[in-house]
C-alpha cells in the first residue's frame, strides 16, 4: 500500500516517502503527509490531498487494495482497505514463520533477575524477572542468539553477615561440618543486618568479613558455597514457578575473577587516576544535565564496589560471547549506575556494541506506594503468589477443586498480564482482586477467550476465502493484520507491554465477532472461512502469551 502512495507521490511530482498508520476514526488507516508537502510545495494541504486520491481513485487495480480513499480536512487522506486486501494479507500471514515478523540474528545478553543470596526474593525482585523473560522471549522468538544471565549478588555485604551470623552461631564447629538450611539463612539475614544497625563494632566486622570473601580467604569460602547451594535452590524453585529461567547462573563472583585483568587493561588506557588513595575514571560529559560523578574502581582498601563488578562482567562477556547488544532489565532508580558503568565500558574500550539499561518502575500497593506488608516490611514473593493464588480459587467455587497445575498456570497469568500490561518505565498498582477477575484487562479474560473458542473450532486445512462476512469478521481480521508490526516493535523498543495490550484487543475483537456471527448450524465455505479465522486467532494469542511467559490451562 505504501509502494502505491508513494509511486502515486511520485508521479504527481512529490518526492517523498509516504508513512501510513492506522487510523483510530471511520477510516481503516491514513496518511498525513499532506502537511508536510505543503510547506515544501507550498500548496495548501487541500489542494495537495485532493489531487493525490483523485489520482489513486483512478487507479486500473483499486479495487484490489481500496474500498475507498478520501480527502479529510484539514489535510489527512483517509483510506479504507477492500476485503479483497484483507484476505490476500491474511493468506499471506497465514504461511508466514514467526507471524510475520523480521527476522533477526544478533547475539544479545540480557541481565535480569539479579536477586541477592542469602535473602529471600521478595516483590521488589518480579518486575526483573516477569519483564526480563518476556524481553528475552521476544528477541529469541525473532530469531536472535539470547544468554539469559540472572548476575547474583553472591558477594555483597550481606554475604559477609550472614557468614558472621554462622562463626557467631557455630563457634566450635569446623566450618566445613557446619550444616544450615534455608529456614536459618532466612533467620540470620535479618537479626545480623538489625544488629549492624545498632552496633557500629558489628558492622565493621561484617565488612571486613565481606572484603576478606572477596579477596578468597579459605574458611569463608567454605561457607559461602554452603548458603550459595541452599540461597540458590530455593531462587531457583520460585523462578521455575514464575517459568523464569537463565542460561547463566554466574554472580559477581564471577566477575571478581576478572577484575585484576580489567584494571590492567584500563590502566593501560591511561584514563585511571588517584583520588585519595582510591582508582577512579572521570566520565563527566559536557552537555549533562545533572552532575555525572567520577567513576570508583577501587576504594582506598583496595576493595571493589558493585559498579566495578557490574563493569567485569561486561569484560567477561565481551570476551566469552562478542554479544552485539547487552541489555540490563534493572529497577529504574539505579540509572545513574548505569550511565557511568557505561561510559567507562566505552571510555575504557571495554566494550563497543550496545549496551541498553531498561529502566522499570515500582509495583505499588493500593495506597500507590511500594508493595508492603502492614507492617512495613517488604513482601515476600512467595507470599504475594500465595495472596494471588487464594483469591482466585476463592472467587468461585469450582476454582477449589481445579487441578494444581491449572491454578498455577492461571496464578502465572494474573501476576505476569497485571505486570505485563503497563509500559515498563511506569509505576502501577497490583490489585489483586481486580487482576484475578475474568472480566476486564487481565490474564483470565485471555486464557478465558483462548479456552472459549478451542471448545469450539476444529482444525481446518482448507484455505479462506475472499469473502468477509461482517463487519465485526472485517475487524478481527484487519487486527490479526496488525501482528508481525507489534511483534517487531516490541522487539526493537523492548516493552512487551505493546504485545499485552494487542493482546486484549484482539481477544476484543474475536469476542465481538463470535456474539455476531453464528457458528452453528454452519455448512460449506462460511464455516470453512470462520473456523480458520477462530483457529489462527488462538494460534496468534497462543504464541504471543508465550512471549509473555503465560502458558494455557487444561479449562477455566
Amino acid at each position: 500500500m505504501e509502494q502505491i502512495f508513494k509511486k502515486t507521490f511520485k508521479d504527481l511530482g512529490y518526492d517523498i516517502d509516504p508513512k501510513i498508520s492506522k487510523s483510530n476514526k471511520d477510516a481503516d488507516f491514513q496518511c498525513d503527509d499532506c502537511f508536510k508537502l505543503a510547506k515544501e510545495y507550498h500548496k495548501s494541504p487541500q489542494v495537495i490531498g485532493e489531487e493525490i486520491t483523485q489520482a489513486i481513485n483512478k487507479l486500473d487495480n483499486f479495487s484490489d487494495y481500496f474500498k475507498e480513499v478520501s480527502f479529510a480536512n484539514p489535510g489527512f487522506i483517509n483510506i479504507k482497505v477492500s476485503d479483497t486486501y484483507i484476505c490476500t494479507k491474511l493468506k499471506e500471514l497465514m504461511e508466514k514463520p514467526i507471524l510475520g515478523a523480521t527476522k533477526e540474528n544478533d547475539t544479545i545478553v540480557v541481565d535480569y533477575g539479579g536477586p541477592n543470596v542469602a535473602k529471600p526474593l521478595h516483590v521488589g525482585h518480579l518486575r526483573t524477572a516477569i519483564i526480563g523473560q518476556a524481553i528475552n522471549n521476544i528477541l529469541k522468538f525473532k530469531g536472535n542468539k539470547t544468554i539469559g544471565d540472572v548476575h547474583l549478588g553472591d558477594i555483597g555485604l550481606q554475604m559477609g553477615q550472614v557468614i558472621y551470623g554462622i562463626l557467631e552461631d557455630f563457634p566450635n564447629t569446623k566450618v566445613e561440618d557446619i550444616e544450615i538450611d534455608l529456614n536459618y539463612l532466612n533467620e540470620t539475614y535479618p537479626k545480623v543486618s538489625a544488629l549492624c544497625e545498632e552496633d557500629e563494632n558489628k558492622k565493621q566486622k561484617c565488612a571486613l568479613i565481606t572484603k576478606e570473601l572477596q579477596d578468597g580467604k579459605p574458611e569463608y569460602m567454605v561457607l559461602w558455597q554452603k548458603v550459595l547451594d541452599v540461597s540458590v535452590a530455593d531462587i531457583k524453585r520460585i523462578y521455575d514457578y514464575l517459568d523464569v529461567h537463565f542460561d547463566l547462573w554466574y554472580g559477581e563472583k564471577k566477575a571478581s575473577e576478572y577484575l585484576e585483568e580489567l584494571t590492567n587493561h584500563l590502566e593501560k588506557q591511561g584514563i585511571v587516576k588517584e583520588d585519595d588513595g582510591a582508582k577512579i575514571i572521570e566520565i563527566k560529559e559536557e552537555d549533562d544535565k545533572v552532575e555525572v560523578p567520577p567513576f570508583i574502581l577501587e576504594k582506598s582498601d583496595g576493595a571493589f564496589l558493585y559498579s566495578s563488578s557490574d563493569l567485569a562482567t561486561i569484560y567477561q562477556r565481551e570476551k566469552d560471547y562478542h554479544p552485539d547488544a547487552i541489555v540490563y532489565v534493572v529497577d529504574a532508580r539505579q540509572s545513574m549506575h548505569f550511565t557511568q558503568v557505561f561510559r567507562v565500558a566505552k571510555k575504557g574500550n571495554v566494550y563497543h556494541g550496545i549496551l541498553k539499561h531498561e529502566g522499570y518502575g515500582t509495583v505499588n500497593g493500593p495506597d500507590n506506594r511500594p508493595f508492603k506488608t502492614r507492617s512495613g516490611e517488604t513482601v515476600k514473593l512467595e507470599k504475594l503468589i500465595g495472596e494471588v493464588r487464594d483469591e482466585f480459587i476463592s472467587l468461585r467455587e469450582e476454582n477449589k477443586t481445579m487441578d494444581k497445575e491449572d491454578i498455577d498456570k492461571i496464578v502465572n497469568a494474573i501476576i505476569k498480564f497485571a505486570d505485563l500490561q503497563n509500559n515498563l518505565e511506569r509505576n502501577y498498582i497490583f490489585d489483586i482482586k481486580k487482576f484475578s477477575e475474568v472480566n476486564g484487562k487481565t490474564g483470565p479474560y485471555i486464557l478465558y477467550t483462548y479456552l472459549r473458542f478451542n471448545k469450539i473450532i476444529s482444525e481446518n486445512n482448507n484455505t479462506i476465502s475472499n469473502t468477509i462476512y461482517s463487519e465485526t469478521d472485517r475487524s478481527l481480521r484487519l487486527k490479526m493484520l496488525e501482528v508481525s508490526e507489534i511483534i517487531d516493535i516490541a522487539a526493537k523498543e523492548r516493552r512487551p507491554h505493546y504485545i499485552a495490550n494487542y493482546l486484549y484487543e484482539l481477544c476484543e475483537s474475536a469476542n465481538n465477532f463470535y456474539q455476531n456471527n453464528r457458528m452453528s448450524g454452519l455448512e460449506g465455505t462460511k464455516k470453512d472461512d470462520l473456523e480458520i479465522i477462530l483457529n489462527f486467532n488462538n494460534k496468534i494469542i497462543e504464541t504471543l502469551l508465550k512471549l509473555l511467559g503465560i502458558n494455557i490451562p487444561k479449562v477455566m
